[in-house]
């Protein structure tokens, strides 16, 4: 665009915006004539956020930030163009535009805004349905994002959320699990509405119950994002998890009308038995004293509540997923347990754990009493 005509172009644009915002497009001017670049990029961020810019955002973008682009910090470039790109008509268009940004900020100098935009264009070909484009195109962010001392936090977040939403359109719940934790480290809940909460929440839930690989959800658990289920109809989803955590079949059985409420869980029906089966196990184990984990089958299944031909398989998979770590007498039917996965505790677990505290201050007391009483004179007082 010709420099000579911003004046008149600033003025126009102006005139057609709403009352309310028309004092900033004299900053506009002002900072352009005095070149602060960095001034007038934080003014245009701050006009781009406010909603009644909308219809403004794409010829600023086109005929008065392009003519100084290169001048200001490329990251906000990009931040710029985001918020201009969702005023496009459709995901064709936008494509063709971030194509366009990513282009201009690849610079060995700016590639965590070459990040951004990329992460962005992955998106946009996901709604498009192009996964394998947009799996190519996080790839290369996160090879050049794994090579960083240091990022700013947006780009780490925005990296995260995109690929967990990869993972979700691809049903890949341990790697969708994962990186929405990671993203939601990366931001303040505040900066999320109400119904993305909610929703975040209950497909991390429903993600971490069908996953064959997640049984620890500790994580999770501890989360606050969790409590945004609480007082919704997906209250009972939370419920879950944390009958899940503690292997409780009896809470498991009260709840297990809802899973026909989601098509995923329903389809694991079978899968979600045996995994809180598994929890129940693990719980069992952990319940018992060190000394005290050598266990028939009749006892884990009058325990656990899972049927006695089942404790077998049921403890060789706990075994060959890392759960507990022992032996099986298949003889005799017992098992042997020498170690259990730690997990987080709910408050009944936590109390359990006082009890077996205070049970093992008593015996080293007694020991010590005995040793003393043994030696006698022997010892040093």
């Amino acid at each position: 665009m010709d420099l000579d005509t911003i004046p008149n172009f600033l003025a126009e644009q102006r005139d057609s915006a709403p009352v309310e915002l028309q004092h900033v497009y004299m900053a506009f001017e002002d900072f352009w004539e005095r070149r602060l670049w960095h001034q007038l990029t934080e003014a245009l961020v701050d006009y781009f956020n406010h909603p009644g810019s909308g219809p403004e955002r794409l010829p600023l973008w086109r005929n008065f930030i392009l003519s100084f682009g290169e001048k200001v910090n490329q990251l906000k470039l990009v931040t710029l163009g985001l918020l201009a790109v969702a005023q496009c008509k459709d995901d064709h268009e936008r494509l063709a535009f971030l194509t366009s940004l990513v282009d201009k900020v690849n610079k060995p100098s700016s590639q965590d805004a070459f990040v951004y935009g990329t992460v962005a264009l992955a998106s946009v070909n996901m709604r498009l349905r192009n996964l394998d484009g947009a799996r190519a195109e996080l790839n290369r962010a996160e090879a050049i994002l794994d090579s960083f001392d240091s990022v700013e936090t947006v780009v780490h977040a925005t990296f995260y959320r995109v690929n967990a939403d990869y993972y979700h359109v691809r049903h890949e719940f341990a790697s969708y699990y994962r990186n929405a934790l990671l993203f939601l480290a990366c931001i303040d809940l505040k900066d999320l509405t109400m119904e993305e909460r909610e929703t975040r929440a209950y497909d991390l839930s429903v993600a971490a119950l069908v996953s064959e690989s997640i049984y620890n959800f500790g994580e999770l658990l501890l989360h606050p994002i969790l409590d945004s289920l609480v007082r919704t109809p997906h209250a009972w989803l939370r419920d879950l998890l944390f009958a899940f955590n503690r292997g409780d079949l009896a809470a498991y059985d009260v709840l297990a009308g809802n899973i026909s409420k989601n098509k995923l869980l329903d389809e694991h029906t079978v899968f979600l038995y045996q995994k809180i089966s598994l929890s129940a196990l693990t719980e069992t184990v952990f319940r018992r004293p060190p000394h005290d984990r050598a266990m028939t089958f009749a006892t884990i299944s009058d325990e656990t509540k899972v049927q006695t031909n089942e404790i077998e398989h049921l403890i060789m998979k706990a075994l060959s997923l890392g759960l507990l770590r022992g032996s099986i007498d298949q003889v005799a039917e017992i098992a042997r347990i020498n170690w259990v996965q730690p997990k987080v505790l709910d408050m009944k677990q936590i109390d359990s754990m006082r009890v077996k505290l205070r049970e093992w201050d008593s015996s080293v007391n007694q020991l010590g009493n005995w040793i003393e009483g043994v030696g006698k004179d022997v010892w040093a007082a």
